[in-house]
C-alpha cells in the first residue's frame, strides 16, 4: 500500500514538471501538457486517482496552493504599471465580470437545460482568468506596450473576485428565497472584504517588520513568509468562506509596492513553488475526472458554449469595459482573445459540485465536467493561436534581438551605432551624463540612470530589448547590472565584461557563476584592453561566412588581431560570443569582430 501511495505520488511530480519541460522544449502551452498528462493518467489508465492518493486532504492541498499562487501574482503587481491603465482594469473586474457573468449564465441554461440557480453558479466560476495560464502565455508572448501588464493584472485580481463571485451564489442557493439569499450575499461581500482586506494588510504589514527587523535569519526569510501566507490564508477562509484569496492576493501587492525591505528573493522562492503547484495540481485534478465525464461533454451543446465564450462573452466583455479607454482597436482584439481559465476555475468548481451535489441538486455533478471542457479548450485555442494573432496586430516580440547597453563611453557607443546601422534595437544607459548626452547626439536611445537602483528597469523601456551588455569599466556595477536584469531577460541573455583585478584577468572558473552574467566575447576582454584595441585604430567588421571563406579561414587570416563579438544567423537573430559556449559559425551567417586597422582593414565595413 505504502509503495503504492508512494508511487502515485512521485508520478504526479514527474508528469507535472517532465510536461513544463517538454512544454518549454517544443514551444508549447505548458498547461496544455499537464492536462494531457492529467487525461492520460487518469480516465484515461487509472494509473493515479488523487481521491484515494490523498484522500480528505486533496481539496485542502488544492486550495492552499491556489493561494501561495495568488500570493506569488500579487507579488508581481506594482502600482506604476497602473498609470495608463488603472480604469481599464477596474472595468474589466467589475463590469466584464458581471457581462462575462450574465454571458455565460444564459448560454449555460438554455444548451445544457440547467436549473437556473446551476446555471448562474457555473457563469460565476468561469468568470475567472487567473495567474496559472496567463504568466506562462505571456512570457512566451511577450505583448508589447501596456497589453502585458493590462492582462496581468486583470488575471490575478480576477481570481478572487471570481472566486467571492461563485461563493456567494452557492450561499444564496443554500439559503433559498429571494429575499433571504439577497441579504446573506450583501451581507457576506462586506464580510468578504473587510476580512480580507484588514487580514491581507496587516499581514503584510507583519511580514515586513519581520524582514526590516532582521527577527529571523536569511535562510528563514522565505520559509516564515510561506509560513504567514499559508496561515493568514487559513485564518482569512475560517472568519469568511473563501475570503482567504482576497487576504493573500492583497498581501501580495502590499509587500510589493513598498520600499522598506527587498521581497526579490521571497518572488524567486515563491516562483518555484508556484511551478510546482502549478505542475502537480492541473495534472491531479484532470486526473480526478472520468470517462463518463469526458463523454458527457463531447457533443454540440458543448460546442456551442465554448462557440458563445470565445466569440460573445469575453469579445463583449472587453469591449464594452474599454468602451471609454483610449485602447486601440488591435489592443481591444488581442485583450478579446487573451482569457484562458485556470486553476482557481477547476478548484471551485470541484468543491461546490461535491457540496451542491449532497444538498440535492444532481445536476451539479456536471460543474466540473463543464469547467474542464472550457479550460482545456480555452488554453488550446488561445494558447496555438494568441501568439500569432498578436504578430499580426503588431504587438508581440517573442524573440527580441534588441540590445541594452550599460554604459555610454566612447567604444561602448561604438558598438550601439554598429548594431544600430544593421537594423538592431539598441538602448544605452549610463549614470554620467557627458556619456548619455554625447550618446544621444549619436543619434542612439540613451537613459540617464543609475542601472543598481531597484526600480530602474521600470524607468527603462524594455519593449523589444532580449539581451543586455554590461560594458562599464566597474566590474562591480556589470556584475550587479547582470543581476538586476536577470529576471526580465533570462539568466542566458545577460552578458558582462571579464573581470581584471590589478595584476591578472580573473577566469570564469573564479567568479560565482550566480553573482554575474556570462562573460563577454574572450577571456582577455576586458574593458582596459577593449578600450586599448579602440584607442589603437581597431574597428568593428562584419565579414559574411561561405563555403570557401568559414570561420576557421576567418580566425587563421587574422590570427589574434580579431576579436569576434557576435554571430548574426541567417533569420537575423544576434548571438553574442560568451565565453561559456562559444558559438559555430557556419556558411550563410555573418561574423562580427573587432578588428585592429592595418593597411589591409582600414576602415569600418557592414
Amino acid at each position: 500500500m505504502e509503495e503504492h501511495l508512494l508511487i502515485g505520488f512521485a508520478a504526479i511530480i514527474v508528469l507535472g514538471i517532465g510536461a513544463q519541460w517538454i512544454a518549454w522544449r517544443v514551444g508549447l502551452p505548458a498547461i496544455l501538457l499537464l492536462l494531457v498528462c492529467g487525461f492520460i493518467a487518469g480516465p484515461a489508465t487509472g494509473f493515479i486517482n488523487p481521491d484515494k492518493l490523498f484522500g480528505d486532504l486533496f481539496l485542502p492541498i488544492v486550495s492552499v496552493s491556489v493561494g501561495v499562487i495568488l500570493f506569488e501574482g500579487g507579488l508581481s503587481l506594482k502600482f506604476s504599471e497602473l498609470t495608463e491603465i488603472r480604469s481599464v482594469v477596474r472595468n474589466l473586474v467589475t463590469v466584464g465580470v458581471l457581462v462575462s457573468w450574465a454571458v455565460t449564465s444564459v448560454a449555460s441554461y438554455f444548451l445544457f437545460g440547467f436549473d437556473y440557480r446551476i446555471a448562474l453558479l457555473l457563469g460565476a466560476i468561469l468568470v475567472v482568468t487567473g495567474p496559472t495560464v496567463i504568466v506562462p502565455l505571456l512570457r512566451e508572448i511577450r505583448p508589447s506596450g501596456r497589453v502585458g501588464s493590462l492582462i496581468k493584472w486583470e488575471g490575478i485580481v480576477i481570481d478572487p473576485i471570481g472566486a467571492l463571485l461563485a461563493v456567494l451564489v452557492f450561499e444564496a442557493i443554500i439559503a433559498g428565497g429571494v429575499e433571504k439569499a439577497t441579504e446573506q450575499v450583501a451581507f457576506n461581500v462586506l464580510k468578504s472584504l473587510a476580512v480580507g482586506g484588514v487580514l491581507g494588510f496587516l499581514s503584510a504589514q507583519a511580514a515586513i517588520l519581520i524582514l526590516r527587523k532582521r527577527w529571523v535569519p536569511d535562510h528563514l526569510e522565505n520559509p516564515v513568509t510561506l509560513m504567514i501566507v499559508v496561515g493568514v490564508f487559513t485564518i482569512s477562509n475560517y472568519l469568511q468562506s473563501e475570503s482567504g484569496l482576497i487576504t493573500v492576493t492583497l498581501m501580495g501587492i502590499v509587500m510589493a509596492n513598498q520600499r522598506a525591505v527587498s521581497v526579490k528573493h521571497i518572488m524567486e522562492f515563491k516562483e518555484t513553488l508556484r511551478v510546482l503547484f502549478i505542475s502537480t495540481l492541473f495534472v491531479m485534478l484532470a486526473a480526478r475526472l472520468s470517462a463518463d465525464d469526458v463523454k458527457y461533454v463531447m457533443n454540440f451543446a458543448s460546442l456551442g458554449f465554448l462557440l458563445v465564450i470565445f466569440f460573445i462573452g469575453r469579445p463583449l466583455s472587453v469591449f464594452i469595459s474599454t468602451f471609454w479607454s483610449d485602447l486601440n482597436l488591435k489592443e481591444k482584439v488581442f485583450l478579446s482573445w487573451m482569457a484562458p481559465r485556470g486553476i482557481v476555475a477547476a478548484a471551485v468548481s470541484s468543491v461546490f459540485a461535491l457540496r451542491l451535489y449532497q444538498a440535492g441538486l444532481p445536476e451539479a455533478v456536471h460543474l466540473i465536467d463543464l469547467t474542464f471542457l472550457v479550460i482545456t479548450a480555452t488554453v488550446v485555442v488561445y494558447g496555438l493561436t494568441a501568439f500569432p494573432l498578436a504578430k499580426k496586430l503588431g504587438i508581440a516580440n517573442p524573440n527580441p534581438q534588441g540590445v541594452l547597453i550599460v554604459g555610454a563611453h566612447a567604444w561602448a557607443r561604438n558598438i550601439a551605432a554598429f548594431l544600430h546601422e544593421n537594423g538592431y534595437q539598441v538602448s544605452l544607459v549610463d549614470s554620467n551624463w557627458a556619456n548619455v548626452s554625447s550618446a544621444r547626439q549619436d543619434g542612439l536611445k540613451a537613459y540617464y540612470e543609475n542601472v543598481v537602483l531597484e526600480d530602474v528597469s521600470e524607468d527603462i523601456g524594455l519593449d523589444g530589448i532580449g539581451k543586455l551588455l554590461a560594458l562599464t569599466p566597474n566590474d562591480e556595477v556589470n556584475s550587479l547590472a547582470a543581476l538586476r536584469f536577470i529576471e526580465f531577460l533570462g539568466r542566458s541573455n545577460v552578458y558582462q565584461l571579464p573581470r581584471q583585478t590589478k595584476f591578472r584577468t580573473v577566469s570564469e572558473q573564479t567568479i560565482p557563476k550566480h553573482l554575474s552574467g556570462r562573460l563577454l566575447f574572450a577571456s582577455d576582454a576586458t574593458y582596459g584592453n577593449i578600450a586599448r584595441r579602440f584607442s589603437q585604430g581597431a574597428v568593428i567588421k562584419k565579414t559574411p561566412l561561405t563555403e570557401e571563406f568559414t570561420y576557421e579561414s576567418f580566425k587563421e587570416h587574422y590570427g589574434d588581431k580579431a576579436m569576434p563579438m557576435f554571430l548574426i544567423r541567417e533569420n537575423g537573430d544576434l548571438i553574442p560570443f560568451a565565453q561559456d559556449n562559444v558559438p559555430s559559425p557556419i556558411a550563410g551567417q555573418q561574423l562580427v569582430a573587432l578588428v585592429e586597422n592595418d593597411k589591409e582593414n582600414g576602415k569600418k565595413e557592414g
